[in-house]
């Protein structure tokens, strides 16, 4: 893993739990839709303790922008909050992702307490709804409900948030300001959906790499849908060697 990340580019420092196995995950594909099975292992394991060793935490320093899945909060929201608050107090970008329904639904007190710190939340149609449900909005109207999530409290004024939700091949909600933008998605016949693993990672990738540039919403829109188009595309999470985004 830290070999194939070197190649990638990708500065990895791995938390290594010498007691725990690596995890594992068990996918099936049906149709391009997929199941999944994971076994966290190792990844349960995670402690601030190694977020906060002076190497680890210079790259925190270091960074302009911050992106954490949700799915972290199962494992160590106190790192979390760490990094949310350092970027609140230097006035850094820090983005977040709903990851799941049952995140919502079960890690509801540690989202909640991440929330007020987050300039970009990113989700899909499904977890947003729950979302919505949990808080008792009383809404499935995915506008709406990111409207409100874009409303939560913020606890640095120096960004606003913007609340990113896509919908499979309907158009990505985005709202901020009290406003609502919709854009449309690259349509893809069916038969060249191949697996829908790494779709909604992949979009929050090809956003940020936009966001990073300082591009407009639009572009960083446009960017996520590009990189999740081509992931859809190909069997697990992988990509062609050069990609063709202009």
């Amino acid at each position: 893993m830290k070999k194939n990340c070197k190649l990638a580019g990708v500065n990895v420092r791995y938390y290594e739990d010498e007691s725990t196995p690596t995890g594992t995950c068990a996918v099936c594909v049906l149709g391009g839709e997929r199941s999944l099975v994971a076994n966290l292992s190792a990844a349960n394991c995670y402690k601030s303790d190694h977020l906060r060793k002076q190497a680890n935490w210079a790259l925190v320093e270091k960074a302009k922008y911050f992106y954490i899945a949700g799915f972290f909060l199962t494992v160590s929201p106190d790192s979390i909050q760490l990094v949310a608050e350092y970027a609140a107090a230097t006035n850094k970008v820090f983005t977040m992702n709903l990851s799941a329904p049952f995140i919502c639904e079960f890690f509801r007190d540690a989202q909640e307490k991440v929330l007020p710190y987050v300039d970009f939340v990113f989700g899909n149609e499904t977890e947003a709804r729950t979302f919505s449900k949990v808080h008792g909005w009383e809404t499935k109207n995915v506008k709406e409900i990111a409207i409100k999530i874009s409303q939560w409290p913020k606890a640095s004024g120096t960004y606003k948030r913007i609340t990113v939700i896509t919908q499979g091949e309907d158009p990505v909600v985005v709202a901020e300001d009290g406003n609502v933008r919709t854009f449309p998605v690259t349509p893809l016949p069916k038969e060249k959906l191949v697996d829908t693993n790494g779709a909604g990672d992949a979009f929050v990738g090809g956003f940020m790499s936009q966001l990073v540039q300082k591009k407009p919403i639009e572009e960083c829109v446009r960017a996520g849908c590009y990189a999740s188009n081509v992931v859809i595309q190909r069997s697990g999470c992988t990509y062609p060697e050069k990609p063709d985004f202009e």
